[in-house]
C-alpha cells in the first residue's frame, strides 16, 4: 500500500476528519462490461428475427461446455430454471427432501417446492460461508434425494467432504455456481465435481449475459431429463432414452425454459473474454486483501494460497470480521465508520432463509399447513437458534468492494478506510 502511514491516524470521517475514499473511481466498479462486440452480436440476432430460436443458443452451449470441460451444457431462461431442472433431472420429486445452505439466495432451494419436495436447511462454515459438511451429516434422512452446494461469494465449498457425505446414500449433489463461475477447487473447475451444476448468468453476475442460466453435467441421463423437463422444441435430436422419447413433444414440467437468443449472443461474447476479466478481478481483489494482511479485526474471505483452490471472480465479495481483535467493537459500528469514509458497506450477507416466514408459515398450495411441512413426512422447519453460524452472519461478515480493475491508486483508498476504522476502534466504542 502506498498511502502514508500518517493517514491511518487521521481523524475518522465519522468524527469530522477527511474521507479516505475521495477519488472518482470511474469505471472501476462498472459491470457488466459491454462493448461494440456484444452489441454487434445482439443486433445480428435482432436483424435475423430469430430471438426465440435455438441455433445461437446451441453454439453458446457448445462453447460453454468446452470451457467448463464437460460434455453437456443446457442454457435456461434464468438460473432459477436451471436449478429447478437440475433437481428434476436428478430425481427430486414428491415427498423428497433437498438439503441446502440457509445462507444463499432463495433460488438455490425453493424450486424443490415446485416439484412436491421440501427443503431442509443446513448451516455454513464461518470461514468459507459455504455448506458445513459436519452439519450436513445431521440433516440427512432416508428421504434425502439431493444436496445443493453453493460456492458462496465465489468461495469453493468443501466438495471432497460433501461428496463423501452424499455417496453412501446415493444422494445426488448439485453445485450452484451462480457466485463462482470459473472458480477452482483443488485444481478442479467448480461445476465439474458434483453430479450436475446449475448457475445464474443475470446481468449482475460475474458471467453476465443479460438474463439467463446454465445447466452443465457429464451425465447424459441428467442432461436429457433437463431437456425433457422444459425444452420441448429440442426433443427430436436430444432425447435418446426410451422412457423420455415416448413423451416427446410436450414439456414434462409444463414449463418453458428456453433462453432468448439475444442473451445467448451476448453470452458467447462474454465467455470469450471471461477468463481475462475474471483474472483482472482476482488480481484487484487479492491486492486489496494483501494490503490489509495483519490488520486487526478483518480477514480475507478467500482460500489459502497453498490450497490449490481459487475464488470464482469474487461475486458478492465479502470480508470476515473478528470483533475480539478490536476489543469487541460491534461490526455495525465498524461498518458505520467505513461508510463515513466513503466505503459503502453493511454487516451480513443474505438473510438466513430458514427464518423467513415463507419457509415457516406459508401454505402456498392450500394444504392446510405450511407447505414445507405438508410436502414432507415430518416437520422439517429449522427454528431460531438451530443454525447458529447462519444466524450470526451480521456479526462476522460484511460487504467489500467488488473491484473490476486492478487500479492500486483507487484500491488504496478503500484499504485506508479499513485501516483507519481499525486503528480508531477505541474511539468507535
Amino acid at each position: 500500500m502506498t498511502v502514508a502511514a500518517s493517514r491511518v491516524t487521521e481523524k475518522l470521517a465519522l468524527f469530522g476528519g477527511p474521507k479516505a475514499v475521495a477519488t472518482d473511481p470511474g469505471d472501476t466498479f462498472a459491470w457488466p462490461i459491454v462493448t461494440d462486440e456484444d452489441e454487434r452480436a445482439v443486433v445480428e440476432v435482432l436483424r435475423h428475427g430469430d430471438m426465440s430460436g435455438t441455433n445461437v443458443t446451441r453454439q453458446f452451449e457448445a462453447e460453454f461446455a468446452a470451457w467448463q470441460g464437460l460434455p453437456f451444457a443446457l442454457a435456461h431462461c434464468n438460473g432459477t430454471a436451471a436449478v429447478q431442472a437440475a433437481m428434476f433431472a436428478v430425481g427430486v420429486g414428491r415427498g423428497d427432501e433437498v438439503i441446502c445452505p440457509s445462507m444463499t439466495y432463495w433460488a438455490s432451494g425453493l424450486p424443490a417446492l415446485t416439484l412436491g419436495a421440501t427443503v431442509v436447511w443446513a448451516d455454513i462454515q464461518p470461514e468459507t460461508l459455504c455448506l458445513d459438511p459436519g452439519d450436513l451429516k445431521k440433516r440427512i434422512t432416508e428421504r434425502t434425494k439431493a444436496i445443493v452446494v453453493v460456492h458462496y461469494s465465489g468461495y469453493p465449498a468443501d466438495m471432497d467432504e460433501i461428496m463423501a457425505v452424499a455417496a453412501p446414500g446415493g444422494i445426488k449433489v448439485i453445485e450452484d455456481v451462480s457466485h463462482a463461475h470459473g472458480g477452482i477447487y483443488k485444481g478442479r473447475k467448480l461445476g465439474t465435481i458434483a453430479h450436475v451444476a446449475a448457475m445464474s448468468m443475470m446481468s449482475g453476475k460475474a458471467m453476465p449475459i443479460g438474463e439467463g442460466g446454465m445447466l452443465a453435467t457429464a451425465d447424459r441421463e441428467i442432461y436429457e431429463r433437463a431437456v425433457a423437463w422444459g425444452h420441448y422444441e429440442r426433443h427430436g435430436d436430444s432425447l435418446t432414452l426410451a422412457e423420455l422419447k415416448r413423451f416427446a413433444g410436450l414439456p414434462m414440467g409444463a414449463v418453458k425454459h428456453r433462453l432468448n437468443q439475444l442473451a445467448s449472443a451476448m453470452g458467447r461474447v462474454q465467455l470469450r473474454h471471461y477468463d481475462r476479466r475474471s483474472a483482472e478481478i482476482g488480481k484487484a481483489m487479492d491486492y486489496f486483501w494483501d494490503c490489509l494482511e495483519g490488520t486487526p479485526g478483518v480477514r480475507a474471505h478467500r482460500p489459502p494460497r497453498d490450497s490449490g483452490s481459487r475464488m470464482g471472480a469474487w461475486y458478492n465479495a465479502r470480508g470476515l470480521y473478528v470483533a475480539d481483535e478490536l476489543a469487541g467493537l460491534p461490526l455495525g459500528r465498524f461498518c458505520e465508520a467505513l461508510a463515513a469514509e466513503g466505503f459503502a458497506t453493511k454487516p451480513g450477507a443474505n438473510f438466513p432463509l430458514h427464518l423467513h416466514p415463507l419457509l415457516t408459515e406459508a401454505d402456498i398450495y392450500g394444504d392446510g399447513q405450511p407447505t414445507v411441512v405438508a410436502q414432507a413426512a415430518r416437520d422439517v422447519r429449522a427454528p431460531a437458534g438451530s443454525l447458529p453460524v447462519s444466524e450470526a452472519i451480521d456479526k462476522f461478515c460484511f460487504g467489500v468492494p467488488w473491484f473490476k480493475h486492478h487500479r492500486p491508486e483507487i484500491i488504496d483508498e478503500y484499504v485506508l478506510a479499513v485501516k483507519k476504522a481499525a486503528a480508531h476502534a477505541d474511539e468507535l466504542r
